[in-house]
């Protein structure tokens, strides 16, 4: 099958993968717009906080855009006006890339044996290579789950989980409000760092603004020096007997799915992005009343494919619904009422959806009829309207009629979508 990359929304790190402007500055796309140089035989995308990945039919892996951290696999040497150029990543040439995954300062591939490669630099332990590993400018494989296939990763801006074909689930990297849950007795204490610095008040007022900014970022530094890490996948608390199906990592909280359709939260509930009432630490049931069968999370909201029955003419058939929770200052949530409980999006009824995306505060979905819908921040095109206009209930990205799309992703601030040709 031959297939096709476009993508919209934030150019500012090369995430578009679209040749710069004549003046040499990167530029914002506002509608879908082909990715040039690209292989004819991209299977599926993955989009990072502010860089993008595609996988091949023949198991190769190209990536573009940030590389401060080196997670193109290119190196740390490749010159800035260069990030935005699709080039394949180096390093993989004996893996068989079968997937892809990344977060700000990392990406992963999963090769066809279910092994994990990692590649980036994360000083919060992100790329579960080890303690005090904080960088890996080639891909290296994470040997601490050498015994395991990885199906999914998902990565937060510090944190990661990794569930396992058997439906397993394993946490590593920033692991402050029990955001990777709580690991399992084989867990090594050794590799979990868990005092916090709290720096000391000597109840001194700063003379001056810049005085109060600087020391503000002295103590955020002496706080990050005693972070709690966990530098290895440690096996994750889950239920008896009961498989992970499906997991999702926004900012600084996660969400995971049971094969039974229970549905649980952990992290950071600062935007009510763990969708409960109960605010005690550890993965703990979302408050919702239909079952997922799908997640995503963008920054600070969550979003789940739920199935729901509906009746037409006294049949009752299955159907899907998104609904969504969390974070909701540009309408990222698609809906009205109460932000921090999972409610329908009531803009989609009647649409099948099969995937959903998140990005820093929008949202995009594809349905089963291969339409596209979006909503939230329209900054920078990101909605791909061809505006910089918010909107605050879901809207038919009409462009992309007669398109047969594959797949599409959310970055921070970007999109990639994966059309048949």
């Amino acid at each position: 099958m031959s297939s096709a990359v476009l993508s919209f929304g934030d150019g500012s790190q090369g995430a578009l993968g679209l040749p710069s402007s004549l003046t040499g500055l990167a530029v914002d796309a506002y509608e879908p717009t082909p990715v040039p140089a690209l292989p004819s035989d991209v299977t599926s995308l993955s989009a990072g906080h502010y860089h993008s990945l595609a996988v091949t039919s023949q198991g190769q892996l190209w990536a573009w855009g940030r590389n401060n951290e080196a997670q193109l696999g290119r190196g740390l040497l490749a010159p800035r006006d260069s990030w935005n150029e699709p080039k394949r990543v180096q390093g993989l040439d004996k893996v068989n890339v079968c997937a892809a995954f990344a977060s700000g300062v990392i990406s992963a591939a999963i090769g066809d044996d279910g092994s994990l490669w990692v590649w980036g630099k994360s000083k919060r332990g992100q790329l579960g290579l080890g303690k005090g590993i904080v960088e890996a400018v080639a891909p290296s494989r994470v040997e601490a789950l050498a015994g395991e296939k990885i199906a999914k990763v998902s990565f937060g801006w510090g944190h990661t989980l990794a569930q396992t074909e058997d439906g397993n689930l394993f946490g590593w990297g920033y692991s402050a409000d029990a955001r990777i849950g709580k690991v399992g007795e084989s867990f090594e204490r050794s590799r979990l760092d868990s005092s916090v610095g709290i720096p000391e008040n000597k109840g001194q007022l700063p003379s001056s603004a810049f005085e109060a900014a600087e020391k503000l970022v002295l103590e955020g530094m002496k706080e990050e020096e005693n972070m709690p890490i966990v530098w290895e996948p440690c096996l994750v608390e889950q239920l008896h007997g009961v498989e992970v199906t499906d997991i999702a990592c926004g900012l600084d909280h996660s969400i995971v799915l049971y094969r039974n359709g229970t549905l649980l939260s952990c992290g950071s509930n600062v935007y009510g992005q763990l969708g409960r009432v109960d605010q005690d630490l550890g993965m703990l049931p979302v408050d919702i009343t239909i079952v997922p069968v799908s997640i995503a999370a963008g920054l600070g909201h969550s979003l789940a494919i739920c199935r729901v029955s509906s009746s037409d003419t006294n049949t009752i058939k299955d159907a899907t619904s998104i609904v969504s929770w969390g974070w909701n200052r540009s309408f990222q949530l698609g809906r009205t009422g109460p932000e921090h409980i999972p409610l329908m999006v009531e803009g989609l009824v009647g649409e099948t959806p099969v995937s959903v995306s998140g990005g820093r505060a929008h949202s995009v979905v594809l349905t089963s009829k291969g339409e596209v819908w979006v909503w939230g921040c329209g900054k920078n095109g990101r909605l791909g309207l061809g505006s910089s206009s918010d909107e605050a209930e879901p809207i038919l990205l009409d462009s992309l009629q007669g398109c047969e799309v594959i797949q599409i992703v959310s970055g921070f601030d970007h999109n990639l979508v994966l059309i048949a040709e």
